[in-house]
């Protein structure tokens, strides 16, 4: 089992090397930051949140935020307020003070413990997988938990297209296949209610392929 080699420490110790800034958060790609926002905005406004509808909910979390690229790029724009989730204090320190930003969780997405009054989003991209599959579950299973009615937990993370998953030694990640995804996505009680692949990004990079997720009844 790939994830059987996620090491948390070893994921650490990669990230605190990394630089604070776009490029760093995105491996050296930051040029596809922007078509990245953009496909994640028009995802959303299908799911009646901003676009023309202009439509804002009232309270979401950035899990494994990084130094806010999408919190400042995308969710602060369709959001009351934006909590943070991102274990290295380095990256989300740029972040403090900043208007429309709540509480700051620097803890791994595996020790975070979400409370109530909840959140109407849950916003996860590029960080799931540093969880183990068991640990994705139980994530999943606390963000339902936390999930105030008709809200959705997002998914957005690059797809293996071997055939298995894949593990990545450099920052002690995997990189899941769709299927599994959808395996752990039932194990943790939640039902897709949308999903679609992000256009646009260049050939050579890895498949991304976002989710909208809502606890199953």
């Amino acid at each position: 089992m790939a994830d059987s080699r996620i090491n948390h420490q070893d994921a650490r110790d990669y990230w605190q090397s990394i630089d604070a800034d776009v490029n760093g958060m995105l491996g050296g790609f930051p040029y596809i930051s922007k078509v990245d926002l953009q496909g994640s905005k028009s995802f959303l406004a299908k799911l009646g949140i901003g676009g023309k509808s202009g439509r804002k909910v009232e309270r979401v979390v950035d899990c494994g935020a990084g130094i806010g690229r999408v919190t400042e790029g995308l969710l602060k724009n369709i959001a009351e307020t934006v909590d943070i989730v991102e274990p290295i204090a380095k990256f989300s320190d740029a972040l403090k003070g900043k208007e429309g930003i709540g509480a700051i969780f620097n803890v791994g997405l595996e020790e975070w413990s979400p409370e109530e009054p909840g959140y109407d989003l849950i916003w996860s991209q590029w960080c799931l997988g540093h969880l183990t599959d068991a640990q994705l579950v139980i994530y999943l299973e606390k963000c339902g938990k936390v999930l105030k009615e008709g809200g959705y937990v997002i998914v957005k993370e690059n797809l293996s297209s071997s055939g298995e998953d894949i593990f990545d030694e450099l920052d002690s990640s995997v990189t899941r296949i769709d299927k599994k995804f959808r395996e752990l996505f039932a194990q943790a009680n939640m039902k897709i209610k949308k999903t679609e692949i992000q256009n646009g990004l260049p050939k050579g990079l890895y498949t991304v392929r976002i989710y909208a997720l809502q606890p199953a009844q």
